[in-house]
């Protein structure tokens, strides 16, 4: 059975996650991460002005799912796109 997991609340998260992952490799890691990601979170600053938040990050969050997935980003996004009407998801 799916468990949401619970994600620590700011400013704990960051504190958390300094002291378990302050490694030299992950300079690295986070440099391609965050390059990876820089098209994604300019489309969902751009799409937040047209719609709300709460939809933007649900659908940022679904692509990046399907990229992490193996989907290629335009498939995750058409694939995402397809499940909205009206700039809603059917099933919420």
């Amino acid at each position: 059975m799916y468990q949401h997991y619970q994600y620590p609340q700011f400013p704990y998260s960051e504190q958390a996650a300094h002291q378990q992952y302050s490694q030299p490799m992950n300079a690295q890691l986070k440099h391609y991460t965050l390059q990876q990601v820089e098209p994604l979170v300019q489309y969902g600053l751009k799409e937040a002005q047209a719609t709300s938040y709460q939809h933007t990050l649900r659908e940022v969050a679904a692509i990046a799912y399907l990229m992490g997935k193996g989907y290629e980003p335009q498939t995750a996004y058409k694939t995402v796109e397809s499940w909205e009407l009206n700039e809603y998801f059917r099933h919420f």
